[in-house]
């Protein structure tokens, strides 16, 4: 019997063409571009594994996935997590595995539909905001960045309160979070795949481009702490396939972004020798999973329900 992987993918094309080349070279696994449609409630398996890389663009294809995952699909990653994970959630866990984060706060938006009555649905709201005591906490410099968001989109540096006051002021129906600015002296980007396989990459924010070293460019020390906090996080969080940021300064790495669960796969962004090895281990990530060799992170308690494992029972009143 032939195991079907599936890719859901948009702009890209370096990688899930190397992926379903590479997977396809394997016996009894084919991997295709998944192809989804009207989709029943009573829908059944027709993929092993899934791989996401899409979702979080297009609404329909996370409702889909979901489906996926209740017929017995092995989709990476997880799409039930993912729709209820956030950048700030994880800057609060963090802390809890050991791994050092910049001083955070989360704000309240500033702007609401026009739909919203802001007398009733603010209620719980405080109003106004203490200020001096987010910034004495969080200090300057500070980043503004959107508590739920990616590609460096919304993101400004601001130097002092009316720095922060205008660029607050101008963000809308965003969640927003003023962060700590680590001035590093060292930054790296980890690619990670299936939770037990972690590629530090030197790069560089500024300039938003990887820097490819032929020796290693953190200390021992340095990589036992970005290993070690890769690993937390990833198992934390049941991430198959993430990238997690750091910034290093006196010797302490300050995990700055892990949730991307849709990570830089780019053979041009990447650099060549990094493309081959996301290639190589997504490939061993999905045929295992495809084989039953690999098991995802999260059970859901559904699940319990459909083996008949539950033990709850009720009556009417």
């Amino acid at each position: 019997m032939t195991e079907v992987v599936g890719i859901v993918v948009g702009w890209e094309e370096t990688f899930p063409n190397a992926f379903i080349d590479r997977v396809n070279q394997h016996s009894g696994v084919r991997a295709e571009l998944a192809k989804f449609g009207g989709i029943r409630e009573d829908h059944k398996k027709n993929y092993s594994v899934l791989v996401d890389r899409l979702s979080h663009q297009i609404p329909f294809y996370r409702m889909a996935l979901k489906a996926q995952v209740l017929a017995g699909t092995y989709v990476i990653n997880d799409p039930f997590w993912w729709s209820a994970d956030d950048k700030f959630f994880g800057f609060s866990l963090a802390p809890k595995l050991g791994v050092a984060v910049p001083r955070t706060v989360i704000l309240p938006s500033r702007g609401y539909s026009k739909d919203t009555d802001l007398q009733r649905s603010l209620r719980n709201l405080e109003y106004p905001l203490d200020w001096q005591a987010i910034v004495d906490y969080v200090g300057f410099p500070a980043i503004l960045k959107p508590a739920d968001g990616g590609g460096w989109k919304n993101v400004s540096k601001v130097d002092n309160i009316e720095e922060l006051m205008r660029e607050y002021n101008a963000s809308g129906e965003l969640v927003m979070t003023l962060q700590q600015f680590i001035d590093f002296e060292d930054y790296t980007r980890c690619i990670c795949v299936g939770r037990d396989e972690i590629l530090p990459i030197q790069y560089d924010p500024r300039r938003r481009c990887y820097i490819e070293n032929e020796k290693p460019f953190l200390s021992k020390d340095v990589e036992k702490k970005v290993l070690d906090g890769c690993f937390a996080l990833n198992d934390a969080l049941g991430y198959d396939m993430n990238s997690v940021e750091f910034a290093i300064k006196d010797g302490v790495p300050y995990a700055i972004d892990f949730t991307n669960p849709a990570p830089d796969m780019d053979y041009y962004s990447v650099l060549p020798k990094h493309f081959e090895w996301c290639v190589d281990r997504m490939t061993k990530l999905v045929v295992d999973a495809a084989k039953g060799k690999k098991k995802p992170a999260h059970s859901h308690e559904y699940a319990r329900y459909m083996a008949g494992q539950t033990t709850k029972s009720g009556s009417a009143k």
